[in-house]
């Protein structure tokens, strides 16, 4: 149950059009920005950062995004950020739902991650979280794997994720209608099950 309760339509006119700059064209305001919208200057302020964690000029790939976004926030616990982005962005990237599964409940070494650069940057996204830090043996791999602009924009979506994840947990965010949710994602075992 919510905590801070999100707005409801209709808005006012300066509510409506942050509302509409959160969103794509067309596309209904999400719980989570209608949350947000109950501190209209910190979602002003906020839509540049996250512009800019989800937009072209960050220098890591949709995919490499979506597995550190997903893997933090499930990390978090934060089942609703997690499920809007397996929602909209894991058939784009081509996560499968074993791989879905393994970053919301598995490790960077489940076999279903082919790629060494996928299972760094579940390490990565693993270590942030635990210890707000690398170790130099994961910043060895880092390094030999991923370009310093890549790294710096890893570390801080994985810091931006955390914050949304905190936000969305603390006030109590419903979950999307429809969304996904943790419990449909399972390990399964060498048999299958």
């Amino acid at each position: 149950m919510a905590r801070i309760a999100p707005l409801q339509p209709p808005y006012d006119k300066e509510t409506g059009r942050q509302l509409r700059a959160m969103m794509p064209p067309g596309v209904e305001p999400i719980l989570l920005f209608r949350t947000f919208a109950r501190n209209l200057p910190m979602a002003r302020a906020m839509g540049p950062w996250g512009g800019y964690e989800l937009g072209r000029d960050l220098s890591l790939s949709m995919r490499d995004r979506e597995i550190l976004i997903d893997r933090t926030c499930a990390r978090c616990g934060c089942e609703y950020e997690w499920g809007v982005h397996v929602a909209f962005f894991a058939e784009r990237v081509q996560l499968s739902q074993p791989q879905i599964a393994s970053l919301t409940h598995g490790a960077p070494t489940d076999a279903c991650w082919l790629t060494e650069r996928d299972r760094l940057l579940i390490r990565l996204a693993d270590a942030l979280h635990d210890q707000a830090t690398t170790d130099d043996t994961l910043n060895d791999a880092l390094a030999s794997a991923f370009t310093d602009a890549e790294l710096l924009d890893g570390y801080l979506l994985c810091g931006w994720y955390h914050a949304i994840s905190y936000a969305a947990n603390a006030a109590g965010v419903d979950l999307e209608p429809g969304a996904p949710t943790f419990a449909g994602y399972v390990v399964k075992g060498p048999s299958g099950t």
